[in-house]
């Protein structure tokens, strides 16, 4: 078995300087991975690393497993100040994540940051409005998407009192029953399937304004989030009325295509959050149920476009007795990490260790490192225990 060396972390601070140590170049986008939601600590090391990446390598904004949309919330607060700090973190963020401390303290630095900061660092969530039981309906998107074409286009091929009909009541779209029953999904029905043609043509409406709405840059990018979001969500509620025997999975593609074209758009230098799985470089396995799921990840879709310009860190934990997470077994990947000196680690794929076994927690939130497929990351930081801090 390979016996990992790697660069001790002192500390979520040290981990910029490690990063730098490790990775032979930061690219546009730098993925970050958690193995888990819901553990502050990864968060804490997250925020240290983008502080470090504004500081010393140019880096002007992060992007976050959360709603695109809820997202713009975040962004005028840490921006431009409007807003109430409870209400942003309430509002601002999806997947309950607006409840972790760590990113009441991001949110909170970056507006601190910016209020002197020549150039301002932004956030933004690169998730589909999407939660496990269910998917936004598409009415937010569309309403963003037809006002900005409405205040520069004559004579629209549809008019907002249309699309309003055609989206009836947004309880519609939101039916919790949907995510089990197709039957029970409006996105298979001829209003749907007319709304997929209106957004098609309002999106070619839309590119092709690009160079007369360049003036305007924050204005047209929301323009053209709107415009992938209504498609995404439409896209994703037809797959709900599927019933196929690749519903599930073809539904999750969905989701982490979703989030690739909205880390595509991104034109600044961005660190990436979010959990390993949607982040890394390879094919995501999930068993869930009797169901056994694969899809391309949202990293793997972008590192096929952007090659050397995506890098992706994941992270791995020791033990977590608060989350039911024991000490690793020592020939897991964990175990071999764990094993090596100090209490958090950076190591180079090229040396983790690729002869141990698979480890299983019973934390089915929890996805350990799959000992088959080191390459899917660039780098992996270990903690060697995550302490409960509250």
């Amino acid at each position: 078995m390979t016996h990992p060396a790697g660069v001790p972390v002192d500390g979520p601070h040290g981990f910029g300087p490690a990063v730098e140590r490790v990775l032979p170049h930061l690219p546009r986008l730098l993925a970050f991975g958690e193995p888990m939601h819901g553990e502050d600590e990864f968060l804490r090391y997250r925020n240290a690393l983008l502080a470090h990446l504004v500081a010393h390598a140019g880096f002007r904004a992060i992007a976050i497993e959360s709603s695109c949309l809820h997202a713009r919330l975040v962004d005028d607060y840490v921006r431009h100040g409007r807003g109430d700090l409870d209400h942003v973190m309430r509002h601002g963020f999806t997947h309950t994540f607006g409840g972790c401390p760590a990113n009441r303290e991001l949110v909170r630095l970056l507006a601190e940051h910016n209020r002197t900061a020549d150039e301002p660092v932004r956030f933004h969530g690169f998730d589909a409005p999407i939660e496990m039981m269910g998917a936004d309906s598409p009415r937010t998107a569309l309403a963003a998407l037809h006002r900005f074409l409405d205040a520069r286009v004559d004579h629209l091929p549809v008019t907002w009192d249309r699309i309003d009909a055609l989206l009836g009541a947004d309880a519609r779209w939101n039916d919790p029953a949907a995510a089990l029953d197709p039957a029970r999904s409006v996105g298979g029905s001829a209003e749907a399937r007319e709304l997929r043609l209106i957004t098609d043509d309002l999106r070619w409406l839309l590119a092709g304004r690009t160079p007369e709405s360049a003036a305007e840059p924050d204005d047209l990018r929301d323009a053209e989030l709107a415009a992938r979001t209504a498609a995404g969500l439409l896209a994703y509620h037809a797959g709900m009325a599927e019933d196929s025997p690749d519903r599930v999975a073809r539904l999750l593609s969905v989701r982490d295509t979703m989030m690739a074209e909205n880390l595509l758009a991104l034109d600044a230098p961005t660190l990436v959050f979010a959990h390993n799985q949607h982040l890394h470089r390879g094919v995501v396995h999930w068993r869930l149920g009797d169901l056994d799921l694969r899809w391309h990840s949202a990293g793997a879709l972008v590192a096929h476009r952007l090659g050397d310009d995506y890098a992706v860190i994941g992270s791995a934990i020791g033990t977590a007795e608060h989350h039911g997470i024991p000490a690793p077994e020592p020939d897991t990947v964990e175990g071999v990490l764990a094993a090596l000196p100090g209490t958090a680690r950076l190591v180079a794929a090229r040396d983790l260790p690729r002869a141990a076994r698979p480890r299983s927690t019973g934390n089915h939130s929890h996805f350990p490192l799959d000992p088959a497929r080191p390459d899917d990351y660039d780098a992996v930081l270990m903690l060697r225990e995550a302490a409960h801090s509250g």
